[in-house]
């Protein structure tokens, strides 16, 4: 990997990252560019671009993430004949995707990816009323704030891992930089020669920026888990944390890793005849509905747990602003260290549940 800069002119940061963009889409060995984009209503949404001057409006910095772009990345590799395409993804992002790969739902065979510090994202309404600035205050220094009078997703205020890191072919390296100056970005040799860079090095306050925004984040996150796990805990635990659940399944839609094509709580079976619904009533003295939404949760829980990422899409997409991603998030954790697995760290690391280990959990009810 070589060092790099994209000098930042007048027009500011996002010009220069989409003309860094186009530069890359010139290239014989690239066919399409995955990334957010801009629209004229200043909505941002992910798009394949195969058109140079389209991606003027490409905006990677946009502080909004409407959807996992890996479940889109997905679409766009599972099958040949696939297209050699440029993807702009956020950490969260890149680890879904990874996962995706282990998963056999993805590839990465003719993926460049383009990985890019994540500053954090606000809900998608916040941004859309007020189009919030791309780049918030303390990038240089690694103390991130969002903007006055806003606040980052719970996920990106609870995630302790704002850089790309396995699987990122070129890495934008904001944290620590003075973006005045350019945007420090690490590409193989084979891109060194793009005509839109120019020599660079290390920002020489990256380590310590990246070390105090983690220090933060994993801080707020150890605080919510606890908060989650007591609530687990204490009177109706996960039932009483569920109840107001719709059983719309958005948090099923936008979950990158969410991948069945067929889901059993999309079919039949779970419409009942109405006697069933009366029977068990008159058994319980009352009987919620809609019924087996805390099933529902648990079944995803369990399917879930070791690959979640902690991308937050399930809590935005709620309308009854339920803590789906704080809840997965915590009880992954725990699932996550017992199998000694971190989602998303490598393509060659195999999927705890899918690989038998003889003499695994022979410990358990012993002293």
């Amino acid at each position: 990997m070589t060092k790099k800069l994209i000098p930042v002119q007048e027009a500011g940061v996002q010009a220069a990252l989409a003309a860094f963009l186009q530069a890359v889409l010139t290239r014989d060995d690239i066919d399409m560019i995955f990334t957010p984009v801009r629209m004229r209503s200043g909505a941002v949404t992910h798009a394949l671009v195969a058109d140079p001057g389209i991606l003027a409006q490409a905006d990677p910095l946009a502080p909004v993430l409407p959807v996992n772009g890996a479940a889109q990345m997905a679409r766009l590799t599972v099958r040949e004949p696939r297209k050699r395409i440029a993807a702009v993804l956020r950490p969260c992002e890149l680890r879904a995707f990874v996962e995706l790969v282990k998963l056999k739902q993805a590839s990465f065979e003719g993926v460049t990816v383009i990985g890019i510090d994540c500053l954090g994202t606000y809900p998608v309404p916040d941004f859309m009323a007020d189009h919030i600035e791309a780049i918030p205050q303390g990038v240089e220094t690694g103390a991130i704030k969002p903007a006055t009078g806003y606040r980052f997703r719970d996920a990106c205020q609870m995630c302790e891992q704002p850089v790309p890191g396995a699987g990122a072919d070129i890495k934008i390296e904001l944290l620590g930089a003075d973006l005045r100056a350019g945007v420090p970005v690490d590409v193989p040799e084979v891109f060194a020669d793009l005509p839109v860079l120019r020599d660079g090095a290390e920002a020489p306050g990256r380590a310590a920026a990246v070390e105090r925004l983690v220090a933060a984040r994993t801080a707020r996150r150890d605080a919510d888990f606890a908060e989650t796990r007591e609530q687990l805990r204490s009177g109706g635990g996960m039932g009483d944390i569920f109840a107001a659940c719709i059983h719309c399944m958005n948090c099923q839609q936008v979950c990158p890793i969410c991948y069945c094509k067929v889901c059993v709580f999309r079919g039949q079976i779970f419409d009942y005849p109405p006697e069933k619904y009366a029977a068990w009533a008159g058994r319980k003295g009352a009987l919620r509905m809609p019924t087996d939404t805390l099933l529902f949760h648990l079944t995803r829980l369990n399917h879930m747990a070791v690959s979640c990422v902690g991308c937050g899409m399930c809590t935005e997409a709620c309308p009854s602003a339920l803590p789906v991603g704080q809840v997965f998030r915590a009880v992954g954790a725990d699932v996550q260290a017992a199998f000694e697995y971190l989602p998303g760290q490598s393509v060659d690391e195999p999927l705890p549940l899918v690989t038998f280990k003889e003499n695994e959990w022979n410990e358990v009810g012993e002293e």
